[in-house]
């Protein structure tokens, strides 16, 4: 009976054999093929669902009618483009021509990090705020409505003065010296100085406003074109482009008129020769702000740097200038740092972006648990904006309420209330210095963590430490944000080319030196700077139409014809594998006399 069960198995192992061989070369005999459409015929236009009237920026012009100019310009421009691609970013980095640092002014100005950049030809300074939350770069412009503009609304901009020598008419010496301005520089062009002969000097720094007209490159951008999402509101195709910003903080809005001007940069590093590179990019002309915008936070202009196409890393990173991606970095005592075209250090942890409602439209990531001290909690994960616009950190409120009591049971200190302060958990100081506090980490896949730097908010006194805060706040919303004050001491990569957040522990003072720096590079044969494709835009559960289809029958085996190749050795190696099992079998049967 058992040798006639193993002839049984031979014979169906034999027919499974052959089944697959013949399936194997009745695929082979097969030709595969598919039509070429070029991505400009009036089929692709329609598989893309443009109609054949619709422009490529220029009115009335239809980029499908083949041998039109515009036909012509299309095609070129996408040569320049993908020419650009292959040679790579022209640049390592990337900063502002005023140099990489950043600073923040504190309460004065909304606990921001702001930058100077020079706008247009002749270039103009305009102090704005950095903020990863929003796409556009807009300033004060031709004002309706903007914050005031001088230094006397604005005690940042005004310097205190220290003066060293004897009581009489002769002065050795006189040191002035900005209150929030740690190494940083501001050209005096714009400023306002006084000589008090033998006591003091003072030099205030007012605020510019921008007028396109002043600019000699500046160019008004009109409703036909592609970054002009006003567009089709627009009465007239030339019309200039409107723009009306509402921004997440209650009655907060920018609105104006878009424009193109020349935003000066610098390449090389703070401590060596610079080379000058004049970029072009879209700003917003800022007539009227609202909200927040006339309450002390950015009044000089904003600077976005989010995902979107009219941003500047976007703009940067598509002219083929830097690598796409950037850094901030944000040290404890105000200072910071921002490169465009920054990678990071190979050592740094990193987490994917993740999409909102099926795009990457914003630095959103997911935390899967927060830990204070050594207790990771239960149920702490969510998604988190990562905004520098935004001064503190939010959290769902679930989330929330678990750190917040995890954190109070952990802390040797008593619960108080300050006045004017926006945070729930606040602790009485026993001392002049800030007592212990325990550590707020977030976990994120792969067990990368981020430890927050410091998570608290120190109320100083007369005497020292009042007090402390925990700040974080509770948010209605499914999503938090991850403000400026909780990304402290780290360097922050924005990788917009592998859609990922990085960071590494830093005091900001290291990274002007880009022959140091440990960039990473692409893989052999990649793109050096891509721009997120289709694909990325979209999750696996939209649908993504190619512009252009191509095939023929394959010279190699196709991916299906390998899996069966493989299956079919697969098999060939198994058979004395299961020979020799079907004679255990047979002998145990024998032996035990079960048939």
């Amino acid at each position: 009976m058992a040798a006639k069960s193993a002839w049984l198995l031979i014979y169906f192992l034999t027919a499974a054999w052959l089944a697959v061989e013949n399936e194997y070369i009745a695929l082979a005999s097969t030709t595969l093929s598919l039509r070429l459409i070029h991505r400009f015929s009036d089929e692709a236009a329609k598989a893309l669902k443009f109609s054949p009237s619709e422009t490529n920026g220029s009115a009335g012009v239809s980029p499908w009618r083949k041998k039109s100019k515009d036909y012509y310009r299309v095609l070129l421009s996408n040569d320049f483009h993908r020419q650009k691609m292959k040679l790579g970013a022209h640049y390592q980095l990337l900063f502002p021509s005023q140099g990489s640092n950043t600073v923040s002014f504190g309460n004065d100005f909304g606990w921001l990090h702001y930058a100077w950049i020079d706008i247009g030809t002749p270039n103009v300074s305009f102090l704005v705020a950095l903020d990863t939350g929003s796409d556009l770069l807009w300033v004060p412009c031709d004002c309706i409505q903007c914050a005031p503009l001088t230094s006397a609304y604005y005690s940042s901009l005004r310097p205190y003065m220290t003066t060293h020598g004897d009581n009489n008419d002769s002065l050795h010496a006189i040191t002035v010296t900005w209150t929030h301005f740690p190494p940083f520089s501001k050209p005096i062009s714009n400023s306002r100085c006084s000589l008090v002969y033998g006591a003091s000097i003072m030099q205030d720094i007012d605020l510019n406003e921008y007028n396109p007209s002043d600019s000699s490159t500046s160019k008004h951008l009109s409703c036909s074109h592609q970054l002009c999402e006003s567009g089709p509101n627009c009465k007239s195709p030339k019309q200039q482009c409107p723009y009306n910003i509402k921004y997440y903080t209650e009655s907060t809005s920018s609105s104006g008129l878009l424009v193109e001007d020349m935003l000066n940069l610098a390449s090389g590093s703070d401590n060596t020769s610079n080379t000058s590179v004049q970029a072009p990019v879209i700003i917003g002309c800022g007539m009227k702000q609202s909200g927040g915008y006339l309450d002390g936070v950015a009044p000089d202009g904003l600077l976005g740097l989010g995902l979107g196409e009219i941003s500047v890393p976007s703009v940067l990173a598509k002219a083929g200038l830097v690598r796409n991606s950037f850094s901030m970095c944000f040290n404890e005592d105000g200072s910071g740092r921002i490169f465009f075209g920054d990678l990071g250090l190979a050592t740094q942890q990193s987490t994917p972006f993740l999409p909102l409602d099926g795009t990457y439209k914003t630095y959103i990531v997911g935390v899967d648990a927060c830990c204070i001290g050594n207790s990771c909690l239960k149920l702490t994960s969510f998604r988190a904006l990562i905004d520098s616009g935004a001064s503190f950190t939010f959290l769902p409120d679930e989330v929330y309420e678990k750190i917040v009591k995890e954190f109070d049971r952990h802390v040797n200190a008593t619960r108080s209330s300050f006045e004017g302060y926006p945070w729930k958990y606040c602790y009485k100081s026993s001392s002049q210095e800030l007592p212990k506090v325990p550590s707020v980490t977030l976990m994120f896949p792969l067990n990368n963590s981020f430890v927050v730097h410091n998570p608290v908010f120190i109320i100083n006194g007369n005497q020292g430490v009042d007090g402390f805060c925990l700040a974080i706040q509770p948010t209605g919303e499914d999503i938090g944000t991850i403000g400026q004050n909780y990304m402290t001491g780290y360097r922050m990569v924005f990788d917009r080319e592998n859609l990922k957040l990085a960071w590494s522990r830093s005091n900001c003072q290291d990274l002007g030196d880009s022959k140091t720096m440990s960039l990473t590079s692409p893989p052999d044969g990649a793109p050096s700077n891509p721009l997120p494709t289709t694909e990325q835009q979209s999750t696996p559960g939209g649908r993504a139409v190619s512009p252009a289809v191509a095939g023929r029958a394959p010279a190699k085996p196709s991916a299906a014809s390998t899996q069966l190749i493989s299956s079919r050795f697969c098999l060939l190696r198994l058979l004395p594998e299961l020979l020799l099992l079907l004679n255990i079998i047979s002998a145990f049967k024998a032996n035990t006399g079960i048939f």
